[in-house]
């Protein structure tokens, strides 16, 4: 048995759940606590627990999500952030060639292959206006982001997330020793990245911060971060010789219709920029991103991308060329159109029940966050699932605190709709009775 971190509690003390045994079901706690754990640096067993890099590192929310959704019958998911649309009908075709082509079976360059490396290239200048940059391919956009904090930071490196943040991010700076060097940023009362605030953080006697991490449009917050602004917080970064990575996962996920600006890219010497072919062409499980960097970068890029991954999956990068050749900008842009019921029913789910200022986002990705009118969300989560069937993400693990990430991209507009249908009778029950109704569920597990 051995204790891994959960999330950030109060005062940022750390929540733990005890693993290591046959019991699938997570025991959350507090350290201090519990009258029999004060500490996570313990094990039971014979042999040694696993590092301490890996413990401090939070539970994965979307493992904890699926692992409560799990037995119960007639979950709707409004939770892990996917599309439900198929790839392009290329896709298909294009692995189906590729199966019996003896270099689908091999290693390809370390940093992808080259006619998906140029098509990219081209695709970057024509829609994301970016020159002169290098590109790695590589296993999703995570691998991508895992990369780049392995090459940037050292151990006594620190780095600001802007909460509320993409909890795989505070994961990855987590995971590889930077757990207690993270900053969290402030946010503006749009949810927009704060440049005043990181002006002042950059500019204190001693600072330590050698990378910014941002998300346009943000996950989890669905707030599209305007050209002027990405400018602005460039401007700041290089000033003071810091790094700004810029995670364009949700690039497609823009919506202009609504009087929202569209999606923009910036590039400089200390930029770095992150794509993904996941949400846009509906390949989640293909796992194929990519990112763009400063040619000086390169060989110290490859060091990690070899060490990581060696190279991309072959298979899955002929699937991607195919996406983009075949699919493109324009077949992306009419299924994000088709998402407009759903933002909708679920913004109006939460917005009937707890008012205009309960919502946030909207103006880009494919999420909204919701404010909810108690503070332990986790309890929440669970109660929502249990009593009214539907799942969500609990704000605590993306630094919001009393706050729901909601995705509404993931189902068909009909499912959608009766999502957001249980997600409304559920939080106008949360708001009549509050807290009794989680206290009325926790009684019930103990009888």
């Amino acid at each position: 048995m051995y204790v891994t971190c959960l999330r950030q509690g109060p005062r940022r003390n750390p929540i733990f759940a005890i693993a290591g045994s046959s019991n699938l079901t997570p025991r959350y706690f507090q350290i201090g606590t519990s009258p029999k754990i004060s500490s996570c640096t313990f094990s039971t067993m014979a042999a040694p627990p696993p590092s301490k890099r890996i413990r401090v590192t939070d539970v994965p929310c979307i493992v904890t999500m699926q692992g409560m959704m799990k037995g119960k019958e007639n979950i709707m998911s409004l939770a892990q952030g996917i599309v439900h649309w198929q790839p392009p009908p290329s896709v298909a075709k294009a692995v189906s060639e590729a199966a019996s082509q003896p270099s689908s079976n091999s290693y390809c360059a370390t940093e992808g292959l080259p006619e998906l490396r140029e098509a990219l290239t081209k695709k970057l200048q024509v829609e994301n206006g970016l020159e002169n940059v290098r590109i790695m391919v590589t296993a999703g956009a995570n691998q991508a982001y895992a990369n780049i904090v392995t090459t940037l930071l050292d151990a006594e490196d620190a780095t600001v997330l802007f909460a509320p943040y993409y909890f795989n991010h505070l994961m990855a700076i987590q995971m590889t020793g930077g757990a207690d060097r993270v900053v969290f940023g402030q946010v503006d009362e749009a949810f927009l990245p704060d440049p005043s605030w990181l002006s002042d953080e950059l500019s204190a006697q001693g600072s330590k911060v050698k990378m910014v991490t941002i998300v346009n449009p943000c996950n989890p917050t669905g707030v599209i971060i305007p050209r002027d602004r990405l400018l602005e917080l460039s401007s700041i970064c290089a000033k003071h010789g810091v790094w700004l990575i810029v995670d364009n996962t949700y690039e497609h996920f823009t919506y202009e219709d609504d009087g929202h600006p569209g999606h923009s890219c910036i590039s400089g010497e200390n930029i770095v920029n992150v794509f993904s072919f996941s949400k846009a062409f509906g390949m989640m499980g293909w796992r194929v991103g990519y990112y763009a960097y400063p040619e000086r970068l390169h060989p110290e890029m490859l060091k990690a991308q070899d060490t990581i991954a060696i190279c991309p999956p072959v298979m899955s990068q002929k699937a991607a060329l195919a996406a983009l050749t075949e699919g493109g900008a324009d077949w992306v842009r009419e299924r994000v159109r088709g998402l407009a019921e759903n933002r909708h029913a679920v913004a109006s789910a939460v917005e009937d029940v707890l008012g205009k200022d309960a919502i946030v986002g909207g103006s880009g990705a494919i999420y909204l966050m919701a404010k909810l009118p108690v503070q332990d969300d986790f309890r929440v989560v669970d109660w929502l699932s249990s009593k009214h069937g539907v799942c969500v993400i609990p704000g605590s693990a993306c630094g919001a605190p009393g706050m729901i990430r909601l995705a509404y991209a993931n189902l068909e507009t009909k499912a959608c709709l009766e999502a957001s249908a249980r997600l409304k009778a559920g939080l106008l029950e949360l708001k009549q009775r509050g807290v009794a109704v989680l206290d009325e569920v926790a009684a019930a597990a103990k009888a």
